[in-house]
């Protein structure tokens, strides 16, 4: 179920936490599947303790939830999980875009970095991870610390409901890498050459794009 996780001692909570993580959202761990501390940390080859550990940053994720007797199992995502991200989302990033404008406006390298990898992405699950890649670097240009923690840890259930989404669309790595670079580099240019005020409408308006894609509640995605 779970891969090796290096042995560094500085980090082995993080590692743990990280592999732990990876698997979830891609799949290997599904949604419902028990994580018993003791089955873990041999399958990791890890003590259990930053398996401890691991789990309750992942339940602050929204990763994994624990059981009334303390049991801990990967956690599925509902329509209301999703349109609550949606929301926050709304909330986050049109206002992050605008405080972001002046200083992409002078160096928009990063985000025209982030647009060539995409184009080239080969899979859907890197497609996934530039995608969040994207709007974490406008969040971080914005300079506004408090804006980039409360979205940061919004990432991993995003690109949860993301990864599930397109592992259900297997066959459109191409069309959804496509529509993912056209959007973005529309991004990209406002950035370049429009107002604060502009930057923040055009990425209200992606945002509500996304809403599009949002399952309703008979069509979520499968884990």
């Amino acid at each position: 179920m779970f891969h090796d996780v290096p042995t560094s001692p500085r980090t082995l909570t993080d590692e743990t936490a990280q592999r732990l993580r990876q698997d979830i959202i891609h799949g290997i761990t599904p949604a419902g599947t028990r994580l018993a501390e003791a089955a873990v940390a041999k399958q990791l080859g890890v003590s259990r303790v930053p398996v401890r550990e691991a789990l309750v940053m992942l339940e602050r994720e929204g990763l994994i939830g624990f059981s009334t007797t303390g049991r801990a199992y990967v956690k599925d995502l509902t329509p209301q999980d999703f349109e609550e991200l949606f929301l926050l989302r709304l909330a986050l990033e049109p206002l992050s875009a605008r405080f972001a404008a002046a200083q992409l406006k002078g160096d928009a390298s990063l985000l025209e970095q982030n647009i060539r990898e995409t184009s080239h992405a080969k899979t859907l699950r890197d497609v996934t991870s530039l995608d969040l890649d994207f709007h974490q670097i406008i969040l971080e240009a914005s300079l506004q610390p408090r804006l980039v923690r409360l979205w940061k840890s919004l990432r991993p259930e995003l690109e949860l409901w993301l990864s599930r989404l397109h592992r259900n669309h297997q066959t459109q790595t191409h069309a959804t890498r496509q529509t993912t670079v056209e959007a973005h580099t529309r991004m990209l240019e406002c950035f370049r050459g429009e107002t604060p005020a502009a930057a923040e409408k055009i990425t209200r308006q992606h945002i509500v794009g996304w809403r599009e894609w949002l399952p309703s509640p008979g069509e979520l995605p499968s884990a």
